[in-house]
């Protein structure tokens, strides 16, 4: 336990790697991943491999945790000594999660509980929870990092290139993308979320390579000259995952740069197979 007794929680839809999680000690609350047959914590009792070997016959939904689920959480930080909870959750625009944790804080007198909408999605919200960990390591008082997290709401961007919209529109987050006869032209969307929490795209471009070129002169757009964080996510297509991280590596030489792996299930489910994400999270910005 750290010394400010704050603990990290994220949904998991923050899609942090586990080996991340261990290290910074950061809690999961998984989202549900619902089949016919059974409901699937996120992450847990399924992967996203899975998601698309069930593919094109069987598409499940997802469900938000129960306040119940969240406030089991809280109680079981709280018995382990800890005073103070930062939860971070993705846009409350495209997941129940950030109220529903919000109303299980209410619960709780003797916990001070921040609940952070990062207005963002996958790794976009997850590095929040890894500035915040590293933060609480440099002995970054409770209250002074909910203060530097709201600040930092516009330092992160997720930008992903999917190989067609009809998950999206099929799990009904489509948002303000909007739909076209990308199949028939070989148009490939390029999206992104907005600073209201919504999908938007940034792009309709013909093809793979037009794509990967498209999100990395995003990253370029939005980093500056800024002290960065990149992670690249995928969906079912690791080598190209770690080629687009060869090629950030070369565009941005001075950026932490690490290939995050597959995407979570409960995203997989929405973004379908052959998707590429690249996270971007400006740590300290120069003047």
């Amino acid at each position: 336990m750290n010394q400010q007794k704050t603990a990290i929680i994220v949904d998991s839809g923050c899609d942090i790697p586990k080996d991340e999680l261990e290290k910074y000690d950061i809690t999961v609350v998984p989202l549900r991943v619902i089949y016919p047959e059974k409901d699937y914590r996120d992450g847990i009792d399924i992967e996203a491999t899975t998601i698309y070997e069930r593919f094109p016959d069987e598409f499940p939904t997802t469900s938000t945790p129960s306040i119940d689920e969240i406030m089991k959480v809280y109680e079981e930080k709280q018995k382990e000594g800890y005073e103070n909870l930062i939860v971070i959750c993705i846009s409350s625009k495209m997941s129940g999660t950030y109220n529903a944790a919000r109303l299980a804080a209410e619960e709780y007198d003797d916990l001070n509980v921040f609940v952070f909408d990062t207005k963002n999605l996958s790794y976009g919200s997850g590095f929040f929870a890894i500035w915040a960990a590293n933060k609480l390591k440099e002995g970054m008082k409770f209250i002074d990092l909910t203060q530097e997290l709201s600040k930092k709401i516009e330092n992160s961007a997720f930008y992903f290139y999917l190989d067609t919209l009809k998950y999206l529109q099929r799990g009904g987050r489509i948002g303000s993308v909007a739909s076209f006869l990308g199949d028939a032209l070989k148009l490939k969307p390029v999206i992104t979320i907005d600073e209201n929490g919504v999908l938007k795209t940034v792009a309709k471009m013909r093809g793979n390579k037009f794509g990967k070129q498209k999100i990395i002169d995003e990253v370029a757009r939005f980093a500056r000259d800024d002290n960065i964080w990149i992670a690249v996510k995928n969906g079912g297509n690791e080598e190209e995952g770690i080629m687009l991280k060869h090629i950030l590596r070369s565009k941005f030489p001075n950026a932490k740069i690490r290939n995050a792996g597959q995407v979570a299930p409960s995203l997989a489910i929405h973004t379908g197979p052959g998707a590429l994400g690249v996270a971007v999270f400006k740590v300290s910005e120069k003047n």
